[in-house]
Parts: C-alpha cells; structure tokens; sequence
C-alpha cells in the first residue's frame, strides 16, 4: 500500500497555518515534536489497530555530529566563504581536520586566540582568522540562549550533511528521529477505528493523525528538495566551486516538484546543509538566481584585474563564462557591487 494521508492534502486555512508553522520550525524542534507524539498514548493504540505504521526513507543516512549540532548565522545569504570550497579559510580547515576546528573553535568558545594556536599547530594570526570567521557566521544552540532582543537576525538550522561517494553527492541527516521513519496510514483501519471510538476520542484521534500527516509532508516535501539540489547542483558540489552552480529559481523547482512557491519559500528559507568541504551553508546557496551567479563572476574578475574597464570586463565575460551582456549592463553590475562609477573605467578604455 502506498503512503496515504490521514486528513485530506488540501487543508483549510487553520491547517494551512499550522502546515506554513511547521515547515519554518528548526529540526531539532521538529525532532521534539515527533518524540512527543509518539509517545500519546493514543499513537501507540493507532499504532497497536494498524492504522499507524513506520515507514522508510530508503535512502536515508545519518551522520553523527559530536555536539549535537551548531547552526549558521548570517545576514545575507551567500557569504562566500561558506560556499567557496577553495577559499584559504576552507583550506586553513581543512588542514586542522573537522574534529579539530569543532572542539576548537566551536564546541568551547571563551577558549583564548593563543590556545586554540597552540591545540591546532596553527599562527595566532590563522586563529584569530579563524575564531573571526566562527564568530559571524555560527551560532553553538546547545550553548547559547538568545532573549528576544538579542535574537539573531538570520539563523539556519542545520538538516544534513553532504559527502562525496566516487565522486556522487549523498546525503547524511543529522536528526535520526526526524529521518528513520515515515508514518504510513492505513485509511480503512483508521475509518474503522474512528467510528469504533467515542466522539471525544475520535476527535483527539484525528487531531494526532492530521499532525502526523503534517510532519510527513514537511519530510517528505524537504527530502524531495534535497535530492533536487544534489541533481541540480552536482558539479558544485563535487568541485567546490560556487561558479558551478547552475541558475534554479525557486519558481522553476517548486514547479518541478509539484509544490506551492510558498511552501518552498517557508521550507528552506531558515535551512542549511552541510557542504562537502565541512563548511555549514544556507540552502538558498542551490537556488542561485542567473543574475546573481553573473554578479560572482564578474566579481571575480574585477578582484583579478581592478584596471579592466567596462568593455574589456564586457570581453572577458564572454571570453571565460560565454556569456554576452551590454556596457549597459556590466555598468549596473559593477554598480550593484559597489565597485566604482561608470566614468572610472569607461575613460580608461
């Protein structure tokens, strides 16, 4: 028997809501959440009639993560060190080894600069970098409480983990609860039940199962994502190289998924993965826009050769990425960059 949901899959406006709530919790929340249904008293008798039963995610790995954890915290979206998987800070990591930079300069964090130096084999300077770089972009949640005026104005929770296996992407979750299982309903036991059982219980019954339902569609619809973006965006993945990526709107996978754009939006909005290089990322990194994929390289190359002007910049574009754009254009870009005026550099060609 395939998956069935135990309440219909176009609900009204309060299970709307409390669908749009659950897509945007974190998984550890998430994770609680499921723990506490699961332990109704009434799961166990659904369960005990057949009308609940646990079904799999047949690919599903998980990894174990020492500290439970940590999570991404950033104002934008696309901070390149976490993306750039040849960058000199991902490099640095690399050299100390995952476990090293985790018990470092993410597990305890009032260590001094000159002790983590000293554990790591590393320059005060490369520390101090380091321990930088931490500081604005994680979050330790185990560790931290935020009031709500010190709340952090973007933090993402971490979802899975993304390795390389001969050179494929594969995903390892790090919440097992969230991930070991799927709930299966079975509609003709659950009419039985229902109608066997006072309207007061019948009611709390199906209360529990519409937010079974719930939660597998927020897994369901999140793993679908995901295999999305490993397809879409292998070559980045395997190369760490964000000019990789290839552009996928929110509007072209939501309709390649058969989703609503809002969901979508809700889902991965407050998300992240962790990348082949070790590095936590937002998931909005695989939704790359054309245009914002055009401004990284154009970037790139005026970082390479400031002196270049908007023709030459209009040359190289073509030369190294195959792409056409107007002076037009490449002015509006250098100027969305913040890297001069129009003037600068059209006098020098």
């Amino acid at each position: 028997m395939g998956l069935r949901a135990s309440v219909s899959t176009r609900p009204g406006l309060h299970g709307a809501l409390k669908l749009a709530r659950l897509l945007e919790l974190p998984e550890r929340d998430v994770e609680n959440r499921a723990r506490e249904l699961e332990a109704d008293p009434l799961f166990t008798r659904l369960r005990q009639a057949g009308v609940v039963r646990f079904g799999s995610f047949s690919e599903a790995r998980f990894a174990a993560r020492r500290f439970g954890g940590w999570n991404v915290k950033t104002s934008g979206g696309e901070l390149p060190e976490l993306i750039d998987g040849q960058g000199d800070v991902v490099a640095l990591i690399q050299r100390l080894g995952q476990e090293r930079f985790q018990e470092c300069f993410l597990q305890d964090e009032g260590l001094p600069d000159e002790a983590r130096a000293k554990a790591c084999g590393i320059s005060l300077k490369e520390a101090s970098r380091l321990r930088e770089f931490v500081d604005r972009v994680y979050i330790q949640a185990e560790f931290e409480t935020h009031s709500a005026e010190a709340a952090p104005a973007k933090v993402f929770s971490a979802v899975a983990g993304i390795a390389l296996e001969n050179g494929k992407p594969i995903l390892s979750f790090f919440h097992r609860e969230i991930w070991n299982k799927r709930y299966e309903i079975d509609e003709n036991r659950r009419a039985e039940m229902l109608s066997a059982l006072p309207h007061k219980d019948a009611r709390k019954a199906e209360k529990l199962l519409s937010e079974l339902n719930f939660l597998d569609r927020r897994k369901t619809t999140l793993y679908r994502v995901l295999e999305a973006f490993l397809e879409t965006q292998a070559e980045f993945l395997s190369s760490g190289d964000p000019q990789r990526r290839r552009p996928l709107t929110q509007k072209d996978l939501s309709e390649r998924l058969e989703i609503s754009p809002s969901v979508l939006n809700r889902l991965i909005a407050n998300k992240s993965v962790e990348l082949p290089w070790g590095l936590e990322a937002p998931m909005g990194v695989f939704v790359p826009s054309r245009k914002s994929l055009l401004l990284g390289r154009l970037h790139e190359i005026i970082l390479r050769d400031p002196e270049l002007s908007d023709e030459r910049l209009r040359v190289k574009m073509r030369e190294l990425h195959g792409v056409e754009l107007s002076r037009r254009s490449i002015a509006q870009y250098r100027k969305e960059l913040g890297l001069g005026g129009r003037g600068e550099r059209t006098a020098r060609e």
